[in-house]
């Protein structure tokens, strides 16, 4: 899964990247000073696979990861070349989902790029941005398959759907906010526009907001309320303190410092709930003694497509999947235990693989 981290310039965007993928983007006061996209690799915190590593004494863990990608600043005009919109945009469309930073702190010793701190106004000018970018792209096609039509009638359907969704943009809309079915989908999907993506906007606050998710944050509930209107996600965060959380070695000694600011989880954390739920993923797990690990697969994966992630052959030969459900078999203490209560399924090649699930797939090839 990749997610680009977006926002205008001196948002807090390459700040949380920092923090959050410890990667080491550059982070000045002035804009631009992300000119390259970096590249940062997280791996995804999942404590059922200590648990797991515990039970079966595995010799290491190896955990999901999710790649962040902190792309350059955007003003107003990007879509004809602005400042490095172009470079901006063909960056975005290489991602899963959009991480939108928006700033939701006033600092006067942090200058913004408009001159004042509008979360609304900050949204809408990038989000302009990726609508003015997908209605390049639709023109075009829109005249390309105009012609096409000439001497194909089937393209008529395919023709409406395109001026429908020129006319959602044209309305400064997002086409996120429109309903397709699911053939029109795919054809959207094969667009490649930029505001189909999923997006979760990132608040960022300063460290006296975010003990209460910036319930008192004016700023906050504007964002939240933009979001809802168009079917997107909001998280709180703070950049600054993220990268504090950062800079700390072990896995305690975080959540010492999170309890002390009456906080369960980081930004991190929540960012990483937030896209798995936007994109619909899950995750299963195996467990031996050579390693326990996390399998990322899309809600509704059935098991020999499951078992693919780990290796085509099993998908090419798979024969069923031994399946337990995580906290029955941490319950139980030993998967010899919860195969005498009867909680260890055979499960065929219908079987939809389940969040939690602890797999061990036969196969023949």
């Amino acid at each position: 899964m990749k997610l680009g981290i977006v926002g205008l310039p001196n948002v807090g965007k390459s700040t949380l990247f920092n923090a959050i993928t410890q990667a080491g983007a550059e982070s000045a006061n002035y804009p631009f000073c992300t000119i390259d996209p970096n590249i940062g690799v997280v791996s995804v915190p999942d404590e059922r696979l200590d648990k797991l590593q515990e039970l079966y004494d595995s010799k290491k863990v190896v955990n999901t990861a999710i790649e962040f990608c902190d792309i350059a600043g955007l003003v107003k005009g990007a879509s004809k070349g602005e400042g490095l919109g172009n470079k901006f945009l063909s960056n975005i469309r290489e991602v899963d989902a959009i991480v939108h930073v928006v700033r939701c702190f006033d600092d006067e010793n942090v200058v913004h790029v408009d001159g004042s701190v509008d979360p609304l106004r900050d949204i809408e000018t990038i989000n302009l941005e990726l609508i003015f970018s997908d209605i390049e792209i639709l023109e075009r096609r829109v005249n390309k398959t105009t012609k096409a039509l000439k001497s194909d009638k089937s393209l008529s359907s395919e023709l409406e759907l395109l001026k429908e969704i020129m006319a959602t943009l044209e309305d400064n809309k997002s086409v996120r906010t429109m309903s397709f079915s699911e053939d029109q989908q795919n054809f959207v999907n094969s667009l490649d526009l930029l505001t189909s993506k999923p997006v979760i906007y990132a608040a960022n606050v300063s460290d006296e907001d975010l003990a209460d998710d910036g319930e008192g944050n004016n700023y906050v509930a504007q964002v939240r309320e933009y979001a809802s209107s168009e079917g997107a996600d909001a998280v709180v965060v703070c950049a600054q303190i993220e990268a504090e959380i950062s800079e700390l070695d072990s896995d305690e000694e975080k959540k010492e410092f999170l309890q002390s600011l009456g906080l369960e989880q980081s930004g991190l954390d929540k960012l990483i709930k937030s896209s798995y739920a936007l994109l619909g993923l899950i995750s299963y797990l195996t467990a031996g003694p050579q390693e326990v690990r996390a399998w990322t697969v899309k809600l509704g994966t059935k098991a020999p497509q499951a078992g693919g992630k780990i290796h085509s052959d099993i998908e090419r030969g798979f024969i069923r999947a031994e399946t337990i459900a995580y906290n029955d078999l941490i319950e139980h203490g030993t998967m010899q235990a919860a195969k005498e209560k009867g909680l260890v399924r055979l499960e065929g090649k219908d079987y939809v693989v389940k969040d939690g699930d602890v797999i061990l797939f036969r196969f023949n090839v």
